[in-house]
């Protein structure tokens, strides 16, 4: 369902009340509370968070499509809340030391240039459609996987001390997170550049 023109206040408070934007909320909720956990050691209970916010994000779009409930304030909520679990995991991962400077550094070089091209465009109206290329696709997902297993490896490591010397799956994932990050931006701002570029297409004839 598409939402053109102004929307009234109080209509669009109400979009807060569909089941997958109080999804997305609670993910958003989740995210001081797996800060905590990490900065306090607790890795089982942070990995489980992690786990709670990946679930809300699978179904709030399930129920988005099942339930019919589409709406303007989840097409900018979602997002949002996935961008903000994965920067601040990279942030808090970083401030402990399971990951390195460089790669948080290029992740929040990657974002912060495409958030602001997007801005500015958007602003201008030279564009307003968005969709993530495949290697942003893939770049977030190498997120999604290498976060998974840094925290999987903390929770297991007591348990099995040989996996303080299997880090080569971990450093893997960090040097494709590092290599995707500054190559999908190349992309994204290439398929940009490329569409702004192209001859409007003539209106057909009635």
């Amino acid at each position: 369902m598409r939402y053109h023109g102004h929307i009234p206040a109080v209509a669009f408070l109400s979009q807060f009340r569909a089941a997958p934007n109080l999804l997305t909320l609670l993910r958003l909720f989740i995210i001081p509370y797996l800060v905590i956990e990490i900065l306090a050691g607790h890795y089982l209970a942070a990995f489980a968070l992690f786990l709670l916010a990946g679930l809300s994000d699978g179904l709030d779009g399930l129920l988005a499509r099942w339930l019919e409930q589409r709406t303007t304030l989840g097409l900018y909520l979602d997002p949002i809340a996935d961008k903000l679990l994965l920067s601040t995991l990279f942030l808090t991962l970083t401030h402990v030391g399971l990951i390195p400077q460089y790669v948080t550094v290029l992740v929040f070089s990657r974002d912060f240039g495409i958030l602001l091209i997007a801005t500015l465009l958007f602003a201008t109206g030279t564009l307003r459609d968005f969709h993530p290329s495949f290697l942003g696709k893939t770049n977030t997902f190498i997120q999604i996987v290498g976060l998974t297993v840094i925290l999987a490896e903390r929770v297991l490591a007591p348990h099995w001390p040989a996996l303080h010397h299997l880090d080569y799956p971990r450093r893997a994932l960090l040097d494709a997170i590092a290599l995707l990050a500054p190559v999908s931006a190349a992309q994204y701002a290439w398929i940009v550049i490329r569409r702004i570029s192209a001859p409007a297409q003539p209106a057909n004839p009635a």
